[in-house]
């Protein structure tokens, strides 16, 4: 065999594996971005901030629901009030 051809051969069979290792790498490296950016971490004072936002608007919907409850009694009683004349003592 040809001296320059066996070189030829060893830089190329070293250039193939080095290319096959690096891409490898590449792709290891890839899934590792992927699986971070598919589970994003929030901060801990996040999440206490947006639990305390939830628990606040579970109060204003509960209080709101209150108020709608009042107007629908007064609706109703004015509606009876209405309908029932109240009687002439003179």
């Amino acid at each position: 065999m040809d001296p320059e051809l066996g070189e030829f051969l060893a830089i190329t069979l070293t250039v193939l594996t080095g290319s096959v290792v690096v891409i490898r790498l590449a792709f290891a490296a890839a899934r590792r971005l992927e699986a971070k950016s598919k589970s994003p971490q929030m901060p801990s004072d996040l999440a206490a901030r947006l639990e305390r936002i939830e628990h606040a608007i579970d109060s204003v919907a509960i209080e709101v629901e209150r108020i709608s409850e009042g107007q629908r009694f007064t609706a109703k009683m004015l509606s009876e009030r209405a309908a029932h004349p109240p009687l002439d003592k003179g």
